[in-house]
């Protein structure tokens, strides 16, 4: 089971990979989460934890890290794990934007469905928001603040 939201969003994938990299700053964009770290750098390996809004706080590590392009983070608890992929590349004056959501592990067939339900729910308006946040930031900026 896979979900998947894009957006076009009217800033260069810079400033999109910078976002992204200020975990402990999600939160000002995504309405769901209600707190994350990492325990390092925004690198592969690096764990940390993610609070979402609703339900209960979850570890979480970077399993993928490619510096302007994408990331991947994956929450887990035993026996079911929650893959966040995120990748941006340029297009048409901006970046498109695309997160993609899975679950695997031995209990993913009983807690995937709801968790999924919630996912699908409320990604278009984490989206909506990563847009909304990317372009005032990136249009209040100064020239030599942009990343």
């Amino acid at each position: 089971m896979h979900i998947e939201e894009r957006v076009h969003i009217a800033v260069p994938p810079g400033v999109i990979d910078t976002i992204w990299s200020e975990v402990d700053r999600w939160h000002l964009w995504d309405p769901d989460t209600k707190q994350a770290r990492l325990d390092g750098p925004f690198a592969v390996g690096t764990k940390g934890r993610l609070v979402p809004q609703k339900g209960m706080g979850v570890p979480m590590v970077v399993t993928e890290r490619a510096e302007g392009r994408s990331f991947t983070a994956q929450g887990y608890i035993p026996l079911f794990r929650m893959h966040f992929r995120h990748t941006v590349s340029a297009a048409d004056g901006g970046s498109d934007v695309v997160h993609r959501v899975w679950f695997t592990g031995a209990l993913a067939f009983l807690f995937g469905p709801g968790v999924a339900k919630q996912v699908r729910a409320g990604l278009p308006r984490t989206m909506q928001s990563l847009k909304a946040y990317a372009e005032q930031r990136h249009n209040t900026s100064g020239p030599g603040d942009r990343p």
